[in-house]
């Protein structure tokens, strides 16, 4: 029986990288995304690949729907061992005028998310003895630009979770990790619909020491170190992947 990954907004963007990368090493990966079509979109393309895969319509601030999705994933697949934590949105706004209401949903989906997965997957975990979560969180949880406050919020508060969680869940044999994206292109990982080729200036490469902007590989990459036994003695961590860029000082022109 292969080992099962689950993997929040995995349907498009770097989501759909890291779905993509754990099914090509052996992994059954379970997806739940707020898309249908982006969903199922997916799911063809796994298949096609000879991964066993399956797909939930799911909104992660959704207590109900979590914990669904989970032992639906548990029933289908036959275990739980990995889980990445990826679903997020974004409301930028000027700080002034930045609605609660807006305030909240972001923080209801990428923090609370996060929260309700790791609960239930773990819950999963802890009856076969173990497993690892990584959480996605980004550089705008260690530095800002204006207006970003709900989404700096958040992802901040996925750092914590991630070195609390690590601690509480240690002696359950639970690994908690996370990595922090800077700029990844995910244009041409949307769904059909909407993907388009992307295209970088050299000044956006030159911010970035290794010389070009993120993909979603690099991140699937990270969180595979993090999800398997190579990293064993890894936990409470955040994992800059950013090529560089949040290290290297920037003056304007």
């Amino acid at each position: 029986m292969p080992q099962v990954a689950l993997i929040t907004g995995g349907a498009q963007g770097i989501g759909k990288g890291i779905a993509m990368n754990f099914a090509s090493q052996g992994y059954a990966v379970s997806l739940a995304d707020p898309d249908k079509e982006a969903g199922f979109e997916t799911i063809k393309q796994l298949r096609r690949m000879g991964a066993q895969a399956m797909f939930m319509c799911v909104d992660v601030a959704d207590a109900s729907a979590v914990a669904r999705w989970v032992k639906l994933t548990e029933e289908d697949l036959g275990r739980v061992d990995v889980l990445i934590n990826n679903a997020g949105i974004a409301h930028n706004a000027p700080f002034l005028e930045l609605a609660a209401e807006d305030f909240d949903r972001v923080l209801a989906v990428n923090l609370r998310g996060t929260f309700l997965c790791s609960q239930e997957a773990a819950r999963a975990m802890s009856r076969r003895g173990g497993g690892a979560i990584v959480n996605i969180a980004s550089t705008r949880g260690l530095m800002s630009e204006a207006h970003t406050e709900a989404y700096s919020a958040s992802k901040g508060g996925i750092l914590a979770l991630t070195h609390a969680m690590a601690v509480s869940l240690g002696p359950l044999g639970i690994r908690v990790n996370a990595v922090s994206p800077g700029w990844i292109e995910v244009r041409d990982w949307q769904k059909a619909a909407n993907a388009e080729v992307p295209s970088h200036s050299e000044r956006d490469k030159l911010q970035h020491p290794v010389g070009r902007v993120g993909k979603p590989q690099d991140i699937a990459d990270a969180c595979l170190y993090l999800a398997g036994p190579k990293s064993g003695f890894i936990t409470g961590q955040n994992l800059v992947v950013d090529g560089g860029m949040t290290v290297k000082m920037i003056y304007e022109d």
